[in-house]
Formats: structure tokens, C-alpha cells, sequence
């Protein structure tokens, strides 16, 4: 009988696991090894009324256990209803039998979690190494993990964080105050672009928060908000500017996200993607001057999926050995 394990689980195994690790691992494959990882292009829903996006990511590593299906929902009106505005969970099968084996009943949180740890492998390899100011566009659950995570890979000591809502941006302040970390809060996105070294776009946004006239020398920029055809954070001319464009599939990059609507306008090609898996298996292929203008492009990919729901099955199914043998 397959397993199930709660989100009350999954949250506790998570902290005893390395998830930024797990994605430099993922990435490292999808690029390096293609023969070996089988993604399939991505399944989605699309609401209007109320708006909101359903994905299914799903595939499989050739020679490992299991073969995954993440439903993963994202629904932006939810809070409004006190709701959370994503939900969802990952299935795994059996790669020899089809047979069910676990359902990680995860309410969309690993995928929030593999999204943060995302975006820290790209800061990791593409962010100035002095990091001062975070900025973060969107107060959302996305906009808390980022800066969560970008805490493992850069010491900064400031944030300053966009948002649309003055109300929503305090409570953000509120619940991410630390010592040694200030929270500043801004509803002008170009100021975001004045003062930060690293910026996180986690917005569901159909139009461009940021201009290419804004973006100075210096800056990394990672987006992971723009995971549909229809979502756009950046203007297009931005990734033209980029000294570096790096996206975590280029085969997805073609369909969905920042880089889809440049190479449409024909701003940049598709030659001039990095993925960053490459970049992690050969880090000079990163940022490598202190004025580079950096991207990462990221629009989420069923290896970081397969990734993150194998590490916490198999963690999970060896709590229990461990406990019957006790």
C-alpha cells in the first residue's frame, strides 16, 4: 500500500535535508547527463476567474527508483478568502512496475522550497560576491523563502522589499525581521534597481516590474516569477543588456518565461542561453567581472521536482526502518 506522508512531515524532514545542495545536483544532471533524464514539456491549466495556474511537472532519472507527477496550483486571490494561494502535491511510482508508491501530500511547499533553493544555486555562481542590499519584488510565501535561502549562499545585511500593498508589505516586514537584517519596504520597483546588488522577481505579474533603463552595472537579477507563457517581470530589452543569461532549461526557455518574450522580439538568440547546470558544473561559464550585468532565468523543471521528493521519501522511509528497528 503506497505511503503517505503529511506536510506536518515533509516540513520536518526538510530541515534535516540540504535542498540547495539537491538542486546543484539536479541541475549538474539535466544539463550535463540529458541522455539520462527524461522531462517531458509541461502540462498546465489556465484560469481567467478567478485567476490562477495549475502545473503538472513529471519525469524520470533512467536507472533510479521512481518516476514522478507534481501537481502544483497557484491561485493569487486566495489570501483575500484566507487561503494560501498555492497548494498541490507530488505522487511517486515505482520506474519497474508503475505501482503508487508514496503520495507527499506537500500543499505546494516543496515546490516552494526546490523554487527558493533555486534561486540561491543561481546566486551562488552568478551574484556579486559582495552583496550589500537583497531586493525582492513581491511579499508573498516565494518572497520570504528566497530571502531565506539566499541567506545560505550571501551574507547581506539589508533587504528591501516591493510590493503593491502597503498592508501586505508591513506584515512581510513583520514577519521577517532578525537581528543583524534590516527590512526595508518600497513601492517603487526602480529603486529596487538604485540600491540593490541582488534582486529576486517572484511576482505573478503579466507586465514588466523592471526596466532595461533601470539596470546598472553590477547587478544580478534572478526571476521565478514568469513560469507561464502569459507572465512577464523584466522587460525583454534587460536580457539584452545581460552580460550572462542564464535559465535553468533552455528547452522551456523557448515557451515560458523572461527569455521566451525576448527571443520572440528578437532581442537576444537562443545561443546566448546558459543553463545552470552548466554554469555549476563550470563556474567560469558565471559571472566572472564585478560589473557584469547578470539574469537567471528561472521557470521551474520536473528534475528539481524528482530531486527534492526522492530525498525526502527515501529520508522519510528511513525514519521509519530506523524506528521499527528500534
Amino acid at each position: 500500500m503506497a505511503s503517505f506522508i503529511s506536510l506536518e512531515a515533509i516540513k520536518s524532514i526538510i530541515e534535516h535535508l540540504n535542498p540547495v545542495e539537491a538542486m546543484e545536483k539536479a541541475f549538474r544532471l539535466y544539463s550535463t547527463e540529458p541522455g539520462r533524464v527524461v522531462v517531458p514539456p509541461v502540462g498546465e491549466l489556465i484560469f481567467d476567474d478567478p485567476p490562477g495556474d495549475v502545473h503538472i511537472k513529471y519525469g524520470f532519472v533512467r536507472g533510479n527508483d521512481f518516476y514522478i507527477i507534481k501537481i502544483a496550483s497557484g491561485f493569487y486571490g486566495n489570501p483575500k478568502f484566507g487561503l494560501p494561494s498555492s497548494d498541490g502535491l507530488m505522487l511517486l511510482f515505482n520506474q519497474r512496475t508503475g505501482v503508487l508508491e508514496s503520495v507527499l501530500l506537500d500543499r505546494g511547499y516543496l515546490t516552494n522550497v526546490r523554487t527558493a533553493a533555486a534561486g540561491a544555486v543561481a546566486a551562488k555562481y552568478l551574484a556579486p560576491a559582495v552583496v550589500k542590499t537583497v531586493g525582492i519584488l513581491g511579499a508573498g510565501t516565494q518572497a520570504r523563502m528566497q530571502l531565506e535561502f539566499l541567506a545560505r549562499v550571501r551574507s547581506f545585511d539589508r533587504a528591501l522589499v516591493w510590493g503593491l500593498n502597503r498592508e501586505e508589505l508591513e506584515k512581510y516586514r513583520h514577519d521577517m525581521s532578525r537581528p543583524g537584517l534590516e527590512i526595508e519596504l518600497t513601492l517603487d520597483a526602480e529603486e529596487i534597481c538604485r540600491r540593490a546588488d541582488l534582486i529576486v522577481t517572484c511576482t505573478p505579474s503579466t507586465r514588466p516590474l523592471l526596466k532595461k533603463s533601470w539596470i546598472r552595472a553590477g547587478i544580478h537579477i534572478t526571476a521565478v516569477g514568469s513560469d507561464t507563457p502569459e507572465k512577464q517581470e523584466l522587460e525583454a530589452g534587460i536580457l539584452e543588456k545581460a552580460s550572462r543569461v542564464v535559465v535553468d532549461s533552455r528547452f522551456q526557455a523557448r515557451t515560458r518565461g523572461e527569455c521566451h518574450h525576448a527571443l520572440q522580439a528578437g532581442l537576444i538568440r537562443e545561443d546566448r542561453l546558459i543553463e545552470l547546470g552548466e554554469v555549476v558544473a563550470e563556474p567560469s561559464r558565471g559571472r566572472v567581472a564585478d560589473d557584469d550585468i547578470t539574469v537567471a532565468d528561472l521557470t521551474g523543471v520536473a528534475i528539481q521536482d524528482i530531486f527534492i521528493a526522492e530525498a525526502v521519501y527515501g529520508a522519510w522511509k528511513a525514519g521509519h526502518l530506523t524506528a521499527a528497528g528500534a
